[in-house]
């Protein structure tokens, strides 16, 4: 079955099985292609944008990823989890005569919203999207991880700075998508690594230099074996503790990465599945960041086990749900967003938490059941209104659609969407989101008109000093344990913020995106997210299998 896009026009497909998913989970075939519904979704999660605000409980002036414009109320750590409000006493009952989509957005501006997703960890305010943390500092989507800084989409990491989807890794710097690797820095794609500095593709080696496609190697620079004498000669000619030699050594290794062949995907340990950086997985379809999904479509980030999921991001320990974003533990759900342990067998709620189950429009709700737009029903009531409730959806033209981009809380330009669908303020205005107008924040001039070249030259007054970013001027400061870091690794200070730090990791990943091409050695099709105007020589798995040493 095909059809078009309601938005882009764009011809899509929904095959036979697409359709017994939607089936079971009682909801209509989509009228939006799967980027529009992606897009949809995300123009609703803000993961970096912070601010301040009082807490709408107790008054505390709180960090939130909502901001003043956006008329949602918020509730600090311990006042959102705490029993001194209830979301009960902002129930009201449905209107027939209105829109659902209208009188839900009332009341998610009447009940307190938690104001970041940030919960049982220690001395790690500054983070989002978090969990489990200790003494961790501006992470984002980066869970039980200790000492840790500036990260994005990481997993129990202890010291580790500047890093995306870094699992289980030790004083390291510089990472993306690697796991196990210790005392490292510069590395891509890389697993079970140590005392080695710009790798990419490679596998238990240590002491290496400068290393593609390598398998249990020691002692190696630029690919060539050499004794240990002369590879600790070469590094220590490189003064890999200067921040102008490390610029130039980055920009010689990515050429020199262009001369090996690439693996069309990060698959590994799956079956049937499409999409990258996919693992211990099983008929996932376009599916990226993923990790132990069984069944799953149109899935972004889901760092945990998932069965039956489908157009999603961020989730985790999710059984048959349906256009969610941002949720942990979930059962028989569709268009859930920010939850954790439940609501199940739910629809259309924000922020309910905590094994509530059988909620319809809810927002804020803890430990309930049986209630629509906040308002508490016998299980027969509950049962019979939300059934009412679904046939007027229904005739509005709401059933089965996610909440569209006028009802976010967020600006276009603060959110995940236009970090992977660009727009410009007109576009997205044309197409029914909001734009965040920014602050005008005049930035210092930094204090210091040129930083130390290397680590040994810096004094610990650098962390009363303020920076300034050589990309975007934004002022950025040196934390105390920043700089222990810095010396124990080595590492000259940073010349850019943490945000241009980040967008430099972004770029070093593939798009969320399938293209499809032609093994470069054998002419096999393969669907990667290597667009075919890519200067890197990509093979399918065979014969990349056959390429490394």
């Amino acid at each position: 079955m095909k059809k078009n896009c309601a938005v882009s026009g764009v011809e899509f497909e929904i095959t036979d099985k697409d359709l017994e998913f939607y089936e079971k989970m009682g909801v209509p075939a989509p009228t939006l292609c799967p980027e529009e519904r992606m897009r949809r979704r995300l123009a609703h999660r803000n993961e970096r944008c912070l601010y301040r605000k009082p807490c709408s409980v107790c008054n505390k002036a709180t960090i939130t990823i909502f901001s003043s414009e956006s008329q949602i109320p918020v509730g600090c750590d311990k006042c959102w989890w705490g029993d001194t409000w209830d979301g009960k006493k902002n129930g009201r009952d449905f209107d027939f005569s209105r829109p659902f989509f209208e009188q839900f957005q009332e009341l998610q501006k009447e009940v307190p919203h938690m104001a970041l997703w940030n919960f049982h960890s220690e001395n790690s305010e500054y983070n989002h999207c978090c969990f489990n943390n200790k003494n961790c500092y501006l992470n984002f989507c980066t869970d039980e991880s200790e000492d840790s800084h500036y990260n994005w989409i990481s997993d129990n990491c202890t010291n580790v700075l500047d890093s995306t989807a870094a699992l289980h890794c030790e004083l390291c710097y510089e990472l993306t998508d690697c796991e196990r690797c210790f005392d490292c820095a510069f590395l891509q794609n890389c697993q079970g690594c140590s005392g080695s500095w710009f790798l990419k593709d490679c596998i238990g080696c240590h002491d290496c230099f400068g290393c593609v496609n390598l398998r249990n190697k020691k002692f190696h620079f630029l690919n060539e074996p050499l004794s240990e004498e002369a590879y600790r000669k070469k590094i220590a000619d490189l003064n890999l503790h200067s921040f102008d030699a490390l610029g130039g050594l980055r920009d010689h290794f990515t050429k020199f990465c262009l001369k090996f062949p690439h693996r069309y995907a990060q698959i590994l340990q799956s079956e049937n599945c499409t999409g990258n950086y996919i693992f211990k997985s099983k008929n996932a379809q376009e599916c990226f960041d993923v990790y132990g999904m069984d069944e799953g479509k149109y899935v972004w980030y889901a760092p945990r086990k998932n069965e039956n999921v489908m157009d999603a991001y961020a989730v985790a320990r999710h059984n048959h749900t349906y256009e969610c974003i941002s949720g942990d533990k979930l059962n028989n759900s569709k268009f859930i967003a920010w939850v954790s342990d439940g609501p199940h067998n739910s629809a259309y709620c924000f922020f309910c938490v905590n094994g509530s189950h059988d909620l319809f429009g809810c927002v804020g709700l803890k430990k309930a059941q049986y209630c629509i737009l906040n308002k508490q029903y016998t299980k027969d009531e509950f049962e019979t209104l939300r059934e009412k409730i679904i046939a007027h959806m229904k005739e509005t033209g709401e059933w089965g659609e996610f909440y569209p981009g006028s009802m976010s809380a967020f600006g276009y330009n603060e959110t995940l969407a236009n970090e992977y669908f660009p727009l410009t303020k007109e576009e997205a205005l044309k197409r029914g989101f909001k734009w965040k107008q920014l602050e005008k924040k005049d930035y210092q001039p930094a204090t210091l008109s040129t930083l130390p070249d290397s680590i040994q030259n810096t004094e610990d007054t650098i962390c009363k000093e303020v920076l300034a970013c050589t990309i975007c001027q934004k002022n950025y400061a040196i934390q105390k344990e920043e700089l222990k870091f810095y010396r124990k690794m080595s590492l000259p200070i940073p010349r850019k913020c943490p945000d241009c730090r980040n967008s430099d990791r972004v770029k070093l990943r593939n798009p969320r995106q399938l293209f499809s091409r032609t093994c470069e050695e054998c002419s096999t099709t393969i669907q990667t997210s290597f667009a075919s105007d890519r200067p890197e020589k990509v093979v399918c798995e065979k014969c990349y299998q056959e390429a490394i040493e």
